[in-house]
């Protein structure tokens, strides 16, 4: 059976970077990694208006596939998982097949909001991050690496990001097991976050 480890935080927190190293060093052969935003519900509707949607509550994403599809994965059991394009604001009509190993990492804004979810949980990590950093980091990716422009992540960084992290993605630190501070150049974190995983490969 797998072991299910949840790792939430706000967007550009460093999530997906600090996965990445616990990755590189436990093995890709060992560790499935699940991005929750690959989940976000598809959307029927202009690209203009789906820009428009709030992508940080809750209701955008499908926890029913989210659940169904851990509890396979957790049974050892193969997923077609969908896949989110952040250039169009909606997943696409691709799938992507994921076999599931010893460890399975899920990680993404709401990974801790939802109690169906964490119930599939071994172990709970919250990513924490000032708001300054996670503005600048934000800026960054999304320019890059999602197509939008300065304006367009600033107006929806203020009007929903910010906001439903207050709201909704700050709280849930009450469910974490383990709170890691990603605010400074060098995470000594990280070390002590592998040494933790590396148990669930035995």
């Amino acid at each position: 059976m797998a072991h299910i480890v949840l790792v939430g935080g706000g967007s550009a927190s460093g999530k997906t970077y600090i996965l990445n190293k616990v990755i590189d060093k436990l093995g890709k052969e060992n560790v499935t990694h699940i991005s929750i935003d690959d989940y976000y519900k598809k959307l029927d509707m202009p690209l203009e208006e789906r820009r428009k949607v709030n992508f940080d509550h809750p209701k955008a994403f499908d926890w029913d596939l989210i659940e169904t599809q851990l509890k396979m994965l957790k049974e050892n059991k193969t997923i077609e998982k969908p896949v989110y394009d952040y250039t169009i604001s909606n997943r696409s009509d691709k799938v992507e097949i994921i076999t599931p190993k010893n460890l399975v990492l899920v990680e993404g804004i709401m990974a801790l909001v939802n109690k169906k979810i964490r119930a599939l949980s071994e172990l709970n990590i919250f990513i924490d991050a000032s708001r300054e950093n996670r503005l600048v980091r934000r800026i960054k990716r999304d320019q890059v690496e999602r197509a939008r422009t300065f304006d367009s992540i600033v107006t929806q960084y203020f009007t929903s990001v910010l906001p439903m992290y207050e709201e909704i993605i700050d709280p849930t630190k009450y469910y974490a097991d383990i709170i890691i501070n990603n605010d400074g150049q060098k995470n000594h974190s990280i070390e002590v976050l592998i040494s933790i995983l590396s148990k669930y490969l035995d």
